[in-house]
């Protein structure tokens, strides 16, 4: 293969497309109401706080910057949310304010993208090998619902559920 026929494939490849699209729709600013549960069946600690989503790389990811509280302590998160045309899933790499580590998840979506879920292998410090889950939903235009689950052998807790509403 010739170098014109291999740009050509990078160029098609990684040229945004119709969910790249549904992904720019949820740029803005959001107001967040977030529970989280440090053990299964245990009160959960509640909190509020902001998103802000913009599109990054000519329409490629959606930034998703968290600010807040969580659990008494301020808190912020980074989240890179992309759709990768060759594997087709969506991919992820979130930080934070609580932690020194990247988490890099990887799923699939419905039909619609409405719904996507994704998966984190993770060595957690207290727990040793985990996985995490997420599960983003986007239940109309100004609200998206999320949970995370904890993923510990046959195991699989709650961690946390937020709401976002978009700010009008």
């Amino acid at each position: 293969m010739d170098t014109k026929e291999m740009m050509e494939i990078y160029e098609r490849i990684g040229t945004p497309g119709e969910i790249h699209r549904r992904l720019a729709a949820l740029e803005g600013k959001w107001e967040t109401k977030t529970k989280a549960w440090m053990e299964p069946g245990g009160p959960p600690s509640e909190g509020t706080g902001t998103c802000e989503q913009r599109m990054l790389l000519g329409g490629r990811y959606l930034q998703q910057e968290y600010t807040g509280d969580m659990m008494g302590s301020t808190f912020s998160g980074i989240n890179i949310l992309g759709y990768d045309n060759h594997t087709k899933k969506y991919v992820s790499a979130w930080i934070d304010s609580m932690s020194t580590g990247v988490y890099f998840f990887e799923g699939t979506g419905d039909g619609d993208g409405g719904t996507v879920t994704q998966e984190s292998r993770y060595d957690d410090p207290v727990r040793g090998p985990t996985i995490w889950r997420s599960i983003s939903r986007t239940i109309d235009d100004n609200t998206i619902e999320y949970e995370m689950y904890l993923i510990s052998g046959d195991k699989q807790d709650k961690v946390m559920e937020m709401t976002m509403t978009r700010k009008r």
